[in-house]
């Protein structure tokens, strides 16, 4: 099999900072707690010289510490619904930090071909090819003493038909050995403490391998987080409160009110839910009779009159 083109497996490669990611990034709204947190989590893992020099002046005795946290492997998962902005935060996230550590950042977006078609070996041999390239323009950024030269954020959108669980009965051995191809090349990044950093974005997180979530530095969760206008991330969606009624003329009865689409016997759910009295009460004359002549006796003992002997 031939060696697979650079170029086929990166959708297209940008260099941060940008004022175009700047501006798309401000227009996130109501994300800056997350912003700030995925910001310091990327510039740890991409240039750990403050961290260190910090650790130095603050905890000289604390090289363990230290060792621990920059042997993370550099990899964050973003999940959250269909359509709450995270691949717009993951391809805008990298500006805050190249202004923040005053370097340049290559973004690399993982190209979803990167999968291949099935044929024998080709998945992994692509994906082995995507962290090699990473690998190799992180290696001329790194340093050996100070601070990093420049960044590589590798970004893989819809990283749950990448890295799916091996756990599943039905999966291919094709994606499986996808699978470890891509942890692999993770562990590489970690290992040569190189100035990259993986994100990965998903909207279905437990669709993910257990080795991948464990490896992850950070797994930032969330409902929703769009533009100007939407609600905030990880806050609960505004819903109707639950005793409103399904619009349009209503009839009352004796079960509660309901619209004049309700159908005994009806399989659409409707919004209208009876209550446990009313689901108790009977609907017709004859079920009043019945229900009637159901009743027990009441045992409570009645109190006698005063005066009365009986």
């Amino acid at each position: 099999m031939s060696q697979p083109n650079t170029n086929a497996l990166f959708e297209r490669s940008i260099t941060l900072p940008d004022s175009d990611a700047r501006d798309r990034l401000a227009r996130l709204v109501g994300m800056e707690d997350k912003i700030k947190r995925l910001t310091n989590i990327l510039s740890v893992l991409i240039n750990p010289h403050g961290l260190q020099k910090w650790q130095k002046d603050h905890h000289p005795d604390a090289p363990r510490l230290m060792d621990s946290v920059l042997r993370r492997p550099p990899l964050v998962v973003l999940s959250g619904d269909v359509g709450s902005g995270k691949t717009e935060l993951a391809e805008t996230i990298g500006d805050p930090v190249a202004r923040q550590e005053d370097i340049d950042i290559t973004l690399l977006p993982m190209s979803l071909s990167s999968r291949g078609q099935g044929r024998v070996g080709e998945m992994t041999q692509l994906v082995t090819a995507a962290f090699e390239h990473a690998y190799a323009e992180a290696s001329k950024l790194k340093s050996a003493k100070g601070a990093a030269r420049g960044g590589v954020i590798l970004l893989v959108d819809e990283a749950d038909a990448l890295a799916q669980s091996r756990e599943t009965e039905q999966m291919h051995h094709e994606d499986r050995a996808g699978v470890n191809a891509f942890i692999r090349g993770i562990d590489r990044l970690a290992s040569g403490r190189l100035p990259a950093a993986v994100i990965m974005c998903t909207n279905r997180l437990s669709a993910l391998d257990p080795a991948v979530r464990r490896r992850a530095a950070d797994v930032l969760t969330g409902a929703t987080c769009s533009s100007a206008g939407s609600v905030r991330w990880g806050s609960r969606r505004p819903t109707s409160k639950p005793w409103s009624r399904p619009p349009g003329p209503r009839q009352d009865g004796p079960t509660g009110s309901r619209s004049p689409t309700w159908r005994r016997g009806c399989c659409r759910r409707s919004s209208w839910t009876p209550t446990p009295r009313a689901r108790s009460r009977p609907r017709r004359r004859s079920h009043w009779r019945a229900a009637s002549s159901r009743r027990r006796p009441s045992t409570t003992r009645r109190l006698a009159p005063p005066g009365d002997t009986r």
